[in-house]
């Protein structure tokens, strides 16, 4: 049974429908929602539906649970899937599977579904996260909606008691929060680099010889900034595990727990190693880009009118062409070993390598 006939319900029940299911729709009002609902399911009112199923999920909005209080009678001992969410963090002192548990305290309440999109939901299990995260205090029922979600091509997790719904309720709210750290140690880097080159590039010439060269910023010390933030990132990828060994070896043993800060560190370096290589494809997009510049066009004519005028028939310096030549030559093998680290830093890729082969890479 799904109560609901927003998206996510319809969704729900195309997927429980397409996965051989016998689905029946409440709603309360069944003639203008029936369309939006494949034909195999059955769209009805709310209390026919709660008496024709013995699974229902629960696919409506916390302040409307209490409409369902009418139902409380036919209710009994069915097994209620909550797969509600909230706007904010914690936003309030319960979760909502708790709560809805208190208004029916004959049912049984399972919190699942809640992670997994309306979209997942419609394309398969293939298109998004395949995990399910369930919780409850009645283990059968837990085993009831795992096997409900195995059979429509999900891989139930067991997140234990119902205390950990409102942990589960978090999860879709937060925005990349292993990425808050390295993001702004990233865009901290840049701006110091940013600030040195722009004083280095544009001031500093400005000042001492009076001369205009603002065209250079958006590219010019964009671009030597990128690479400075882009090593100094991979250096701190490694230089924990090197801290992490000094560590260990000052105190003989490997089980003392390292302080708050190296651990949060050694927690965060694929994330940091990610931005390095994002902040080295920048530079190799960039490093493209300066010939195809106007200020670029002006300067190649402008020094070829001066050789013209002093009859320099060739101004070919062989030392500074095998310079850039090398240059350009190790930039692009170095790009291509911190892509190789980039791509096995993925968790699909890297679960796919032992450690052996992961060590190797590394």
């Amino acid at each position: 049974g799904v109560l609901g006939s927003g998206d996510f319900a319809r969704s729900l029940a195309v997927r429980l429908v397409r996965s051989g299911f016998r689905v029946v729709v409440g709603s309360r009002n069944p003639k203008r929602k029936a369309s939006l609902f494949p034909a195999a399911a059955e769209v009805t009112f709310q209390a026919e539906a709660v008496k024709k199923a013995d699974v229902i999920f629960v696919a409506i909005f916390r302040e409307h649970y209490s409409t369902l209080c009418d139902l409380a009678d036919v209710l009994v001992g069915k097994i209620l899937v909550d797969v509600s969410n909230n706007t904010e963090i914690n936003h309030h002192k319960e979760s909502n599977a708790e709560y809805l548990a208190s208004l029916f305290p004959a049912c049984t309440v399972v919190k699942a579904f809640n992670v997994v999109s309306a979209w997942t939901l419609q394309s398969g299990a293939r298109d998004g996260n395949k995990q399910v995260l369930i919780c409850s205090n009645n283990q059968e029922a837990k085993h009831t909606i795992a096997e409900i979600a195995q059979v429509m091509g999900f891989t139930p997790v067991d997140m234990g008691c119902m205390s950990s719904a409102c942990e589960i309720e978090n999860i879709p709210l937060r925005l990349l929060p292993a990425w808050k750290i390295p993001i702004f140690l990233a865009l901290g880097l840049f701006l110091c680099f940013f600030t040195y080159n722009l004083i280095r590039q544009v001031i500093h010439p400005y000042i001492r010889e009076q001369k205009n060269k603002l065209y250079k910023i958006p590219i010019e010390v964009v671009n030597t900034t990128l690479p400075c933030v882009s090593y100094v990132m991979l250096s701190l990828v490694y230089l924990p595990g090197v801290l992490a060994a000094c560590s260990q070896l000052y105190y003989g043993t490997k089980y003392r727990r390292f302080p708050d800060w190296l651990d949060q560190w050694l927690q965060h370096r694929k994330q940091i190693g990610l931005l390095s290589f994002f902040c080295a494809a920048l530079h190799a997009v960039y490093s493209l880009c300066l010939p195809m510049r106007r200020s670029h066009r002006y300067l190649l004519i402008e020094t070829a009118v001066k050789q013209a005028m002093e009859k320099k028939m060739t101004v070919w310096v062989e030392e500074e062409v095998w310079r850039m030549e090398i240059y350009i030559s190790v930039g692009i093998i170095a790009l291509g070993l911190l892509s190789l680290l980039a791509i096995t830093s993925l968790p699909s890729i890297a679960n796919s390598l032992n450690w052996r082969e992961f060590s190797f890479i590394q």
